[in-house]
């Protein structure tokens, strides 16, 4: 089942359809806050957990805070809230007098701001529960909020925040520019896109979702998440290698031969039944060393009949990886583009340099290549900064489709998938952040659709090799490198 991701917008418009409905904005938040803290109660009995801060902020977020501390000092927890002052909301107000009838200890943040600055000595607490801001931030913390949110960040003990970490934009996933960093979120309603990408896992740690209400025809998602379990068709007991799909790949200049050497030894262990290498001649002996299954190719030596020709006899082809970026690399994109992308029955993978060319020579592409740009490549794509493109992911991966056509992923941390939909993947590590790793994937992309065409999703794919990542990150993410994958792709596509 497809898991929706929602923007801020959508959930808000369908909070007001709920309210619309004669049902209580004030209930609701009774409703949120008593779930989130049936949860909290049996995870604190757990974890010897006894002496609850909750920040609240002035909005409706604080009041989702103010019950929290209410239950929670009902249910037998020493509970102290540090608040600003109340905004105008009814229901904030409403939550603050019932946490007050409570006899719940309510203090100002500035008071601890005061202590901070005067003793350094603030109260000790086991956990704190940031209700500080909901989805609707939209602008950037002033220094009195970062000042707070710093704060928050430096005490000890368990640390979870409501709806989304505050400082967390709900739908980039960027912080403005400082954001709470929880060990556990419960968001409320819905899953906010900005949990998943972006800067998002740096700042949400384990998410819970707390639904409370049905879902209705105008509530429409911006993405979906990408399933965990992937199970790939059987093979026959009859296949034979050419049951199984061509890939070739083709990039290589003179100086660059490591990644047409990593994108073939990952198709091959993604399952391709034959890999092919069109590329320099120098580099030939060095790839039938490490893999001597691995079929080549002189590059210098096709004409534009010998390309159509190849093309015609293998089912994908992964493009770009190494090809440079000089004159000799630019005849060679364009003397095999336009017979990739003319050929509507051969899967394409456009990677690396061949992104390059294709921003410096705009083209439409046709429906089965796969653009695999990082933020980088997307800005040059669409002639602006890296820093742009990460400040909303979402909308830049819509006008790379709207620019360029085909299907994309946005490469980085909760990768972006357009085919049909938009998808996010939530797996993979910050150690995947290496040299070879992009060329690992369009390997096993090329090799996945060669196998198996339109019986497998992009979004599938780039979620395998995302579990790969995790399985080659079990001891530890720093100093993984993208040659050692294949191992663990093979794990991952025979699970």
């Amino acid at each position: 089942m497809q898991r929706p991701v929602y923007h801020s917008q959508s959930i808000q418009a369908w909070e007001r359809r709920w309210f619309a409905q004669q049902n209580s904005s004030l209930g609701l938040m009774q409703q949120a806050a008593w779930a989130i803290t049936q949860q909290l109660h049996n995870q604190f009995l757990k974890k010897n957990i006894h002496k609850v801060a909750i920040w609240c902020g002035q909005g409706n977020n604080a009041g989702d805070g103010f019950y929290i501390a209410a239950f929670l000092k009902q249910a037998g927890f020493e509970v102290t809230v540090f608040a600003t002052e109340l905004g105008h909301s009814a229901d904030l107000k409403q939550a603050y007098i019932y946490a007050q009838s409570q006899q719940v200890e309510i203090e100002t943040i500035d008071y601890l701001l005061a202590e901070q600055n005067v003793h350094s000595n603030l109260p000790v607490f086991d956990c704190h529960i940031d209700a500080l801001f909901g989805i609707g931030l939209n602008r950037a913390l002033d220094l009195r909020w970062q000042n707070i949110i710093q704060l928050f960040n430096a005490q000890t003990g368990l640390k979870i925040s409501i709806d989304i970490p505050s400082g967390l934009h709900a739908n980039t996933g960027q912080a403005f520019p400082c954001a709470i960093q929880a060990d556990q979120t419960f968001t409320i309603l819905g899953y906010k896109a900005g949990l998943f990408t972006g800067q998002g896992k740096e700042f949400v740690g384990k998410l819970h979702l707390v639904s409370l209400i049905p879902t209705d025809e105008e509530l429409k998602p911006v993405a979906y998440l990408s399933p965990e379990k992937i199970t790939l068709p059987k093979r026959k007991a009859f296949g034979h290698k050419g049951s199984y799909g061509h890939v070739l790949v083709v990039g290589g200049h003179a100086d660059m031969g490591g990644a047409v050497i990593m994108s073939a030894e990952a198709a091959f262990y993604a399952g391709a039944g034959k890999v092919s290498v069109v590329c320099h001649a120098k580099h030939h002996q060095s790839i039938l060393s490490r893999s001597p299954n691995i079929m080549v190719q002189d590059i210098n030596t096709l004409n534009q009949n010998d390309i159509q020709q190849l093309c015609h006899h293998v089912d994908a082809v992964c493009f770009g990886m190494g090809l440079g970026r000089d004159d000799w690399a630019e005849n060679i994109y364009k003397q095999w583009l336009d017979s990739l992308n003319q050929n509507t029955q051969l899967e394409v993978v456009l990677d690396a340099d061949g992104l390059w060319f294709l921003a410096k020579h705009p083209q439409q592409l046709n429906e089965h290549i796969f653009a695999t740009p990082h933020s980088g490549e997307a800005a040059t794509l669409l002639g602006c900064t890296a820093a742009e493109i990460e400040q909303d992911r979402i909308a830049a991966i819509h006008q790379l489709q709207q620019k360029y056509a085909g299907q994309w992923v946005l490469k980085g941390a909760g990768s972006l998938i357009l085919e049909d939909d938009l998808f996010i993947c939530t797996q993979g590590n910050a150690g995947m952040g290496t040299g070879g790793m992009g060329d690992v994937l369009a390997g096993m992309i090329a090799s996945l659709k060669a196998q198996f065409h339109q019986h497998v999703k992009l979004h599938e794919i780039v979620s395998l090799h995302a579990q790969a990542g995790d399985l080659l990150a079990e001891s530890g993410i720093r100093g993984l490198q993208a040659h050692e994958m294949g191992k663990m792709i093979y794990k991952v596509v025979n699970d």
